[in-house]
């Protein structure tokens, strides 16, 4: 499982990697080797090397701030990081803990806590559950993927899949609201400005 480890750390710090796939399959396929211990060995491993990511993309975030996440792509939607703060700054561990499960919502919630400049301590103990809770659930899927299929290989592929669709609609579902609410204020912007005149 070191293999994983080391896909699931460099996808945390590299966030193109699909890093939940990736648990999701080593799942499906430790699922019929029929050894329960392997998908227990799948949910540490990926809870590990997630860990070892966000403490590492932590400290880099920590150090060099807000123009070394611009120069690497991390910092991208400057107004969600706004709106991301101000959760943070009322609740912080609830906060860390969902983010991990939204799709996209781990990086802007790893950049406002070390822009905040979130105690290591809290960041530390905090997003361990975060990780653990993480590897579980996409163990989870990857368990029930290769559970529905006899075939290991088909497994894999169906839990990917989903995991792909899933992240497809969350960010176009994400996009329509924003535009939305983009829409609204543009729109009730232009009705004040007779009155003010």
């Amino acid at each position: 499982m070191a293999w994983l480890f080391g896909v699931v750390a460099f996808g945390a710090i590299i966030p193109i990697v699909p890093t939940g796939a990736a648990v999701s399959g080593s799942a499906a396929l430790a699922f019929h080797e029929h050894h329960p211990v392997t998908i227990v060995f799948v949910i540490a491993s990926g809870a590990a090397g997630a860990y070892v990511g966000d403490l590492a993309m932590y400290a880099m975030c920590r150090f060099g701030g807000e123009k070394l996440a611009r120069r690497l792509r991390w910092l991208r939607d400057e107004e969600h990081l706004v709106s991301v703060k101000e959760r943070l700054t009322k609740s912080q561990i609830p906060v860390l803990l969902v983010s991990r499960l939204i799709p996209g919502g781990r990086v802007p919630v790893l950049l406002a806590a070390a822009f905040l400049g979130m105690p290591w301590r809290t960041f530390v103990v905090a997003n361990a559950p975060a990780c653990a809770l993480w590897s579980s659930v996409y163990a989870g899927i990857g368990v029930a993927g290769g559970s529905i299929f006899p075939e290991p290989w088909e497994g894999v592929v169906a839990a990917v899949l989903l995991i792909l669709v899933v992240n497809q609609i969350y960010s176009f579902v994400t996009k329509r609201r924003e535009a939305r609410a983009g829409a609204g204020t543009a729109s009730g912007t232009a009705t004040e400005s007779p009155s003010e005149a």
